[in-house]
């Protein structure tokens, strides 16, 4: 089972905590402190959603792809999923290769708006 316990120092670091308009003071768990932080994501990278091998590449560097179009093909458990391109933007980065397998959350694509 995990450590949830509050984080105990010599001079604890109470913060803010409100709930409906109410406030409290509270320690933060170490998993809260370790957590992955969220970043607003940028629509000018394409992520992979699930793990898989990359099956055909249909676009390379430096076109200007409409939106809808697909961009490559990604097996995972049998299946092959399509990447479509999700605005008209122009293809500035490809980050993998025919037969390469990659992780969730890989950067695929780096794009860049079109002039």
């Amino acid at each position: 089972m995990k450590n949830n316990k509050p984080v105990q120092a010599e001079n604890p670091d109470f913060v803010d905590f409100a709930i409906t308009a109410r406030k409290y003071k509270t320690l933060l768990t170490k998993k809260f402190l370790s957590r992955k932080k969220w970043e607003n994501p940028s629509p000018y990278e394409i992520f992979s959603s699930i793990p898989g091998t990359v099956v055909d590449i249909y676009v390379k560097e430096g076109d200007v792809v409409e939106e809808g179009a697909p961009l490559m093909t990604l097996e995972a458990m049998k299946m092959q999923n399509k990447i479509e391109m999700p605005f008209t933007a122009k293809i500035k980065k490809i980050n993998v290769q025919k037969g390469e397998q990659i992780p969730k959350d890989f950067l695929i694509f780096e794009l860049e708006p079109v002039e």
